[in-house]
């Protein structure tokens, strides 16, 4: 598998042609060259059996350093089981997910999937079963006692031992 085929000129006087093309530089990587006059970077390679590209950016905001050293990471992920595009999902996705929760915090929202959310969702879905006094007590004492502490903590993370601290403080409170 040869690498680092070509030097930069070659990426630089690359020139939009009828049918879209690609300049190989070896090791998966190449530059794709639309008829619009685009220039991105791109990666192949194979992972569980299936072919799989991803995209580095465009020419020459991306340099060709930049290229080669991202191709080389990816084969790094590769060699390590690692798939560089589900890498990149999950990492989109995290910045999705926290971005949303910072937008669900300024306006006074729960984060999705912590204690406070899960919590009022339960508290929700039984309030047909209880006075609308009873209710709000439920909701005063969670918002005031429970929710400082652990309420934005994800809910597959709160721990007995988190429930035990709240609940031993309390007994302290009203003894």
């Amino acid at each position: 598998m040869a690498i680092k085929l070509n030097k930069d000129a070659a990426y630089k006087a690359a020139k939009p042609k009828e049918k879209d093309y690609s300049i190989n530089d070896g090791g998966g990587l190449f530059l794709f060259v639309s008829t619009g006059g685009s220039k991105l970077w791109r990666f192949v390679y194979q992972f569980n059996g299936k072919r799989k590209k991803i995209a580095f950016g465009g020419y020459p905001e991306v340099t060709l350093e930049n290229a080669r050293r991202k191709a080389e990471e990816a084969r790094e992920q590769i060699a390590n089981n690692i798939d560089p595009a589900e890498l990149r999902k999950e990492s989109k996705l995290t910045k999705q997910i926290v971005k949303e929760n910072e937008e669900r915090k300024a306006v006074g929202l729960y984060i999705k999937g912590s204690f406070a959310d899960i919590t009022m969702q339960w508290l929700d879905s039984i309030d047909h079963l209880t006075k609308k006094t009873t209710s709000s007590k439920k909701v005063s004492r969670l918002q005031r006692l429970a929710f400082p502490s652990i309420g934005d903590t994800p809910i597959d993370q709160v721990k007995a031992g988190d429930v035990l601290a709240i609940l031993t403080h309390l007994r302290d409170i009203y003894q």
